[in-house]
């Protein structure tokens, strides 16, 4: 199994989102996260001072699969948060060792 973890830009959610239930996906797990990556932050102006913003708004999107999906996930998603833009974010891959399924007790591949 492996969890596939991606960070993307807040207004590109609507679209990964709706890609992955195309490609069949079930489940996934999204949350409002800041960070930076090559870009630094940013500079803004408010009333007339100017802000250093260090941590960006992002979203971070979980998806857990079997292995052989994990390839078809990571396309998807990256096709579907692609602007071309700087910040676009990143995906990487976890395996993942042991998963439970809390209400039945089920375990491995039969708990996705």
């Amino acid at each position: 199994m492996h969890l596939v973890t991606a960070i993307i830009k807040a207004h590109r959610v609507e679209a990964v989102t709706e890609a992955l239930k195309d490609a069949g996906v079930t489940g996934m797990t999204i949350a409002d996260v800041q960070g930076f990556g090559r870009q630094r932050g940013h500079t803004e102006v408010y009333r007339g001072s100017e802000y250093n913003v260090d941590f960006l708004p992002k979203v971070r999107v979980d998806v857990l699969c079997d292995g052989g999906q994990a390839d078809k996930i990571t396309d998807v998603i990256a096709d579907a948060a692609r602007t071309g833009k700087i910040g676009d974010g990143k995906i990487w891959v976890t395996e993942v060792a042991r998963t439970i399924r809390i209400r039945t007790g089920e375990t491995g591949e039969d708990a996705l």
